[in-house]
């Protein structure tokens, strides 16, 4: 089946699928080509869209169970994937198929900005992370909203201008890499898409 695009663009759900290891990275000019052993690597194929702690990049070459994604210096400048290391670990998700069920929120795979984690606290079986970012560049979120935090789709809680929480159940919290985030580190933010749509519409009406 065809990947299902909007305008053009694939999409995603903000369910990671598979946890890929950072096994090489080489810099070529201004570009960053980034090696990952995953999974799901024999199902890729070359040109398909993954998004890599939610950002989209485009495989270009696949080796037994590794292949090659390049990330530009626009997305470097904007996101977190410049600051990977080897063995570094990142949530992985394919595009979403035509027909197949929305089970987390839309997700374009487009990373807003990013933002620091400034605390993190076990609940007695679960986990709360809280993030603040620049409010510099107008994004905002809601109470009980969606957020995609490197590729994964939350929930919002504790909505401020500039800082939001979000509650980590155990099975994401294993299965994605909030078990390795810590104080002080950044993570890719994309914001709900109909909740910018709205945003710019009361923008443009002031």
């Amino acid at each position: 089946m065809a990947n299902l695009t909007i305008y053009n663009r694939t999409m995603f759900t903000g369910i990671i699928e598979d946890l890929g290891i950072v096994k090489h990275l080489e810099t070529e000019k201004e570009n960053l080509h980034i090696t990952v052993k995953s999974n799901i690597t024999p199902e890729l194929k070359i040109d398909q869209s993954v998004a890599h702690n939610g950002v989209c990049l485009t495989v270009v070459s696949i080796k037994d169970d590794t292949y090659v994604v390049t990330a530009i210096k626009e997305t470097l400048d904007k996101t977190n994937i410049g600051k990977l290391k080897v063995n570094d670990v990142v949530n992985l998700e394919r595009a979403m198929k035509l027909g197949d069920r929305l089970d987390g929120h839309i997700v374009q795979g487009h990373v807003d900005q990013t933002a620091t984690c400034i605390d993190e606290t076990e609940q007695n079986g679960s986990w709360s992370y809280t993030f603040e970012y620049d409010k510099a560049l107008n994004n905002v979120t809601i109470e009980k909203g969606s957020i995609t935090i490197n590729g994964v789709s939350l929930t919002v809680v504790n909505s401020e201008l500039n800082s939001f929480s979000v509650a980590i159940i155990p099975y994401t919290y294993e299965h994605t890499t909030f078990k390795n985030l810590k104080k002080g580190d950044t993570v890719n933010l994309e914001f709900d898409v109909i909740g910018k749509y709205v945003k710019r519409l009361n923008d443009l009406r002031a």
